[in-house]
């Protein structure tokens, strides 16, 4: 089930994609139609704190549809709606793993400064954008902005102490995430939260695929374009700390709520790597494409 945020005749509506991605369940008015009521809150950030009922709902509507032969009146065509990030405002700032991945240790330094233990920062919730929104170029602070491509954990229930066999059974689910940065500042000033916080610098989306889609997380293909150049290409199976021990040691003295966005790191690839580096330039459009999960598209301002 992959799940998207979207605008449809100027209201707010959560939907399920169908499986050619070409039309979108409006799970409301299937709602609406089928009980008389919309039961199911326009937030998919609200259902997911409604943990198993949520997905019980959305399959007891799907029945419903597929069984009524009305499936047209409530699916509608994706070009119809805007999608927007799957969680448009997190209630907290997104949890982001650094150098999670050695070649992009090492590329950002070198083999010294592969992490021993987890290395994490935070992005404020207001950089989060959607799929195909436009990232400001801030040219007036950074000339550096650069790109990175993320797989990004959903959690599910609240948990504190977790441990590293029953953390994915915290999840919801997983999306993109493109943490875009600003290289400069995060050089600046040493800790990364304001080369990381721009606004507009936390592109997400284009859906929430629920955990019953991937069965290993820690095994994905992701990539990087830019310009429809390939940058980034790896997969998650070269995670230095796996998904479920992220969790695990992020929750040892700290509750995880619903809702909470953790980015597990990028590969090797980024702008900064590059001899002379490949900074992101007004106008560059920016495609990261995780497996099972899609491809989040942004561009840069002119």
């Amino acid at each position: 089930m992959k799940f998207v945020t979207l605008e449809y005749n100027n209201e707010l509506f959560v939907g399920l994609l169908d499986q050619t991605e070409a039309t979108v369940l409006l799970l409301n008015l299937a709602e609406e139609a089928r009980m008389g009521i919309r039961s199911f809150p326009p937030s998919l950030l609200k259902c997911i704190d409604l943990g198993d009922l949520f997905i019980e709902k959305v399959k007891e509507v799907l029945d419903w549809v597929t069984n009524c032969g009305q499936t047209s009146s409530f699916f509608v065509p994706i070009e119809q709606v805007t999608l927007l990030a799957p969680i448009p405002r997190p209630s907290k700032n997104i949890f982001c793993v650094g150098k999670n991945y050695a070649e992009h240790a090492i590329e950002m330094g070198s083999e010294a400064d592969i992490p021993e233990h987890i290395m994490v920062f935070t992005k404020a919730p207001t950089t989060v954008i959607g799929p195909n929104e436009m990232v400001l170029n801030h040219k007036n602070i950074t000339a550096q902005l650069d790109y990175e491509g993320e797989l990004a954990v959903i959690i599910g229930k609240k948990g504190r102490a977790i441990k590293k066999d029953k953390a994915l059974d915290y999840i919801f689910g997983y999306t993109i995430i493109n943490d875009v940065t600003a290289r400069d500042l995060q050089s600046r000033h040493k800790q990364f939260f304001i080369g990381k916080s721009l606004d507009t610098t936390c592109p997400m989306g284009p859906c929430i695929v629920h955990k019953s889609s991937i069965d290993n997380p820690n095994s994905l293909n992701i990539e990087t374009k830019v310009n429809g150049e390939l940058r980034q290409n790896s997969n998650t199976k070269n995670f230095i700390f796996p998904i479920e021990e992220v969790i695990s040691i992020l929750s040892d003295g700290m509750t995880l709520e619903p809702g909470d966005v953790i980015a597990t790191g990028t590969p090797a690839g980024v702008g900064k790597g590059f001899k002379p580096p490949k900074f992101l330039s007004p106008g560059d459009q920016m495609a990261v494409t995780i497996e099972k999960i899609g491809t989040l598209k942004n561009t840069i301002q002119e």
